[in-house]
């Protein structure tokens, strides 16, 4: 029993296996929920994989090593979800001015609010720099954190912390906001929660889950251009 146990917590097979089910499984209680905003299948993935290898004492290095196909496919369905945004490409006339402008204030307002809370709360340096990469997609988040010297591993967990933040409470926000209009609701999650974001936009609408995607990527460009000069100035 033992040898078997020790083969199903170090087996690739068994771990991606393990992993797509349990996304799947919040697939399920989103839509037997009505989509209620508890039920994010990342969220419920999260909670379902971290009981389990935190039970069955799993290598964090196994587990990673065993969802490598997962972490491979993320690159390929990024650049898909260009295809909802050509589709919607005729309704971004007017807009590439103050969308460019937007993202690129609020990128800088997110850095500087999460630096700044850093230093309130008495954390140092190294802290503030890594925390400051949280609204960039979390491969991005990950090399601007090792480029500035911030904790890379620690960058990645508030990035998905921040995305699966977004995803749950964003469109609820958004909604007592009174903000109807798809191309900024998308615009909004994509900003704030990037991928995971942009996941819960798709499930709204095509239009929506189109502008989270580009709000997603200009972040992470808009991200990348301030971080540099915001850590010259207050590091």
């Amino acid at each position: 029993m033992a040898d078997v146990l020790d083969w199903a917590t170090t087996s690739p097979l068994v771990l991606l296996f393990v992993t797509l089910l349990a996304y799947r499984l919040g697939v399920w209680a989103r839509d037997r929920s009505g989509g209620h905003p508890l039920a994010q299948p990342v969220l419920v993935a999260i909670v379902l994989v971290g009981v389990l290898v935190l039970a069955l004492d799993v290598d964090p290095a196994d587990y990673r090593a065993g969802t490598t196909l997962i972490a491979f496919w993320l690159g390929p369905a990024t650049v898909a979800l260009a295809v909802p945004l050509h589709r919607q490409v005729r309704r971004l006339r007017g807009l590439v001015l103050p969308i460019l402008l937007g993202i690129g204030l609020g990128a800088l307002v997110s850095i500087l609010t999460a630096w700044g809370l850093v230093v309130l709360a008495g954390g140092g340096e190294e802290l503030a720099r890594t925390m400051s990469t949280k609204s960039a997609t979390t491969p991005v988040s990950i090399a601007l954190s090792e480029t500035i010297g911030g904790i890379p591993a620690l960058s990645a967990v508030f990035s998905v912390i921040a995305g699966v933040g977004g995803a749950v409470a964003g469109p609820t926000v958004l909604s007592w906001l009174r903000v109807r209009d798809e191309r900024a609701r998308g615009i909004a999650l994509g900003s704030v929660s990037h991928g995971i974001g942009t996941s819960r936009a798709l499930h709204e609408s095509e239009t929506e889950g189109a502008f989270a995607g580009l709000a997603m990527g200009l972040t992470a460009l808009a991200t990348s251009l301030w971080l540099p000069l915001v850590v010259l100035l207050l590091g």
